[in-house]
């Protein structure tokens, strides 16, 4: 198998470069974004960024599910529902794949998004299936062989996580 790496870095070095708002979006003033991004997941499925946005109001469509983070400034997002929320440092809030928000920032907000690609029902389905069978697998009792070291001499059974 090979090694899992970390990947880490400080949201404040991340490079940001322009992510300009779609202008058929915008409706109210004149907002700037800027995004750089953190990480991608192997499979491309997953993605972590850091994105920026000046003054202005706008529509937002989220094509993907999205978790944000809030780090400076605030936001008040609407949904179509008249749901309004305000966003302020601190805060977390997934926006859902299909997902049309207004989103009005009265001065700057800064964010850091987790963005993932959803899978389809069965492939999904099929994931969390293969996912369960792995940790009922992974705490499976199994017996330790007798006279182990450190260990008592007669045979008990452990999960496989404890022998690690």
């Amino acid at each position: 198998m090979a090694a899992q790496s970390v990947d880490a870095a400080h949201v404040d070095t991340v490079a940001m470069t322009p992510a300009p708002i779609n202008p058929d979006w915008v409706i109210e003033g004149s907002p700037v974004a800027r995004a750089g991004q953190i990480v991608q997941s192997s499979d491309g499925t997953a993605t972590s960024a850091v994105w920026d946005c000046t003054a202005g109001t706008f529509n937002w469509h989220f094509g993907i599910d999205e978790t944000v983070h809030i780090l400076d400034g605030e936001v008040e997002v609407s949904t179509a529902n008249d749901q309004t929320r305000i966003l302020r440092a601190g805060d977390v809030a997934l926006f859902r794949a299909g997902t049309t928000a207004v989103w009005h920032v009265p001065a700057y907000v800064r964010k850091i998004a987790f963005c993932r690609h959803p899978l389809p029902w069965p492939l999904g389905t099929a994931v969390r299936a293969l996912s369960k069978v792995r940790s009922l697998l992974q705490g499976a009792v199994i017996a330790r062989p007798v006279g182990h070291p450190g260990r008592r001499s007669k045979a008990e059974p452990v999960s496989a996580l404890s022998r690690l």
